[in-house]
């Protein structure tokens, strides 16, 4: 092994070596110094070009040389969603999401989204190469599962000027990129096209195509992440903004992020976070006072008694009821605006396994959101109180996303950091569970349950009268909004007896106006 790796690092070497002198004088304005740079510091990069050319350095430096001009030529290196027209993203026939069953990453092609139109292929052309180079920088390079969904698609769909440039993109200019190609339910017509295509991707790559069905398609990818069409189980639906699925980061969080993932944080912020644990105690405690209150009080309303409700009683949120976890709320975290200075929420978690169940939440925004704790674990048949908060002056945006994820550790694995960092390196992904919660910007008013105040936890806890008159108060204004919606309703229902009125005397008149002239 250690031999391999000396070959390896002096095929490296010499690929640099022979790059620097043969092709960089001549052709420098050609390529982006950008890449130029990478390719003399990571490693990896060079090892890939290798790997795909057989470890024969005349054709990787041919490669490297041609992926180097197309980079440049496509702007590769400044990509990004606001050089690109916001429809491309918007009509998805073009994302990331989901994993296939060797946990590699599927790129979904949604051939019936597509029309052929040669004012648009230099733009569509770009999204391929900004959703390939998103996914290559965040995840190191790690390969995908391309998916050609042709379910419903005809004739008037087939663009082989598009699937050439797809093809290429895995076969001359992202080396090491791809694993297999999943061609869903091809109609026949495009039998012959197909065969073109297999032209183009050459004998090493033609046994990457998988032509599939819905009887055969889970042989390569599970119904979990397999739509109802392709005869899966998943629930995802495609929508924009913002980028689906893969864009999930680690937030800041007080316990530690897992290592190799969140290098940025700095060494300022965990002390910051350390100096905060005893404050976040203290505030979990004070809000889970407040909260059984509120259920104290809901419960005397409906039956008359005082009793008090268990602790883990959270019958005030909607519950995600997952398979490890029963998350609240179930969709929505509801953040004020910045006049509104509501700026922390409650997740609450609930383990209903009969182990300890590993989390770690991500989020779209990571730079917006603190986390605490945001990779930890979860007892058997406990709750655990997750606390969002926004900083550093930022405001909550509809387009921001939380990720949950949990997956069970075994009776005999540690809880602690050490044992979460090595749990999530060799966990499957097959056996993680995720769920995902979007953000809610309220200008005014606010859920009682959901949003707490951004000094909520340095103020006493209020006492059960005013929580009584609080709850009162929403109760009157959600009554107030079902009379104003049933009010709606009737006027919509009276409109279209009106307008059926109206259609039916015209057409009455009508005739009888045909039936005098005749």
């Amino acid at each position: 092994m250690a031999e391999q790796r000396q070959d390896k690092g002096a095929l490296i070497s010499e690929t640099r070596r022979r790059f620097e002198a043969e092709y960089l004088p001549d052709k420098s304005d050609k390529y982006d110094s950008r890449d130029v740079e990478r390719l003399q510091q990571d490693d990896k990069w060079v090892e890939n070009y290798l790997i795909w050319r057989h470890d024969v350095v005349d054709d990787t430096l041919k490669m490297i040389d041609e992926s180097f001009q197309w980079r440049k030529e496509y702007t590769v290196n400044d990509l990004s969603e606001s050089v690109l027209p916001k429809w491309l993203f918007e009509i998805g026939a073009l994302f990331l999401h989901g994993y296939d069953k060797e946990g590699y990453k599927l790129f979904w092609f949604k051939v019936k989204h597509h029309t052929r139109d040669p004012k648009q292929q230099l733009d569509k052309k770009k999204l391929v190469a900004f959703w390939l180079e998103h996914y290559a920088k965040r995840d190191h390079g790690k390969p995908l599962t391309v998916v050609f969904d042709m379910a419903e698609t005809g004739i008037s769909h087939i663009d082989l000027d598009f699937v050439r440039f797809i093809v290429n993109c895995f076969t001359d200019y992202y080396p090491n990129f791809l694993t297999k190609i999943v061609i869903f339910e091809m109609p026949w017509i495009m039998n012959a096209a197909f065969k073109i295509v297999k032209g183009w991707l050459g004998p090493d790559a033609i046994s990457m195509l998988k032509f599939t069905n819905k009887n055969d398609v889970q042989e390569y990818i599970s119904a979990e992440y397999l739509p109802p069409h392709m005869g899966g189980t998943d629930a995802f639906k495609y929508s924009y903004p913002p980028l689906v699925d893969d864009d999930f980061q680690t937030p800041l969080c007080e316990n530690g992020p897992i290592t190799s993932e969140d290098e940025h944080e700095s060494k300022e912020e965990i002390d910051a976070d350390t100096k905060e644990t005893g404050e976040l105690n203290e505030a979990q405690n004070l809000n889970q006072k407040k909260m059984n209150s509120v259920e104290q009080i809901s419960k005397s309303e409906e039956t008359d008694k005082t009793e008090v409700k268990p602790k883990n009683a959270k019958k005030a949120l909607t519950t995600f009821k997952g398979p490890l976890l029963h998350i609240s709320p179930a969709e929505e975290l509801f953040f004020g605006s910045k006049e509104t200075g509501e700026k922390k929420c409650l997740i609450v978690l609930t383990n209903v396994t009969k182990n300890v169940v590993a989390f770690k939440v991500r989020t779209t925004a990571p730079e917006k959101y603190r986390v605490k704790p945001s990779n930890s674990s979860c007892e058997p048949g406990t709750s655990l109180d997750i606390i969002v908060s926004l900083h550093g002056g930022f405001a909550a945006s509809l387009q921001d996303r939380f990720l949950i994820m949990a997956a069970e550790m075994d009776q005999s694995s540690g809880a602690g950091v050490p044992e979460l960092t090595q749990f999530w390196k060799e966990v499957p992904r097959t056996k993680v569970m995720e769920h995902r919660l979007r953000c809610h910007v309220i200008e005014s008013s606010k859920p009682s349950s959901l949003t707490l105040k951004d000094n909520a936890f340095n103020i006493p806890a209020k006492t059960n009268e005013d929580l009584h008159i609080q709850l009162t108060h929403l109760l009157q204004i959600n009554k107030r909004l079902e009379e104003q919606m049933n009010r709606c309703l009737w006027f919509q229902q009276l409109s279209v007896v009106l307008s059926l009125l109206s259609v039916t005397v015209a057409a009455f008149c009508f005739y009888l106006a045909c039936a005098q002239r005749s």
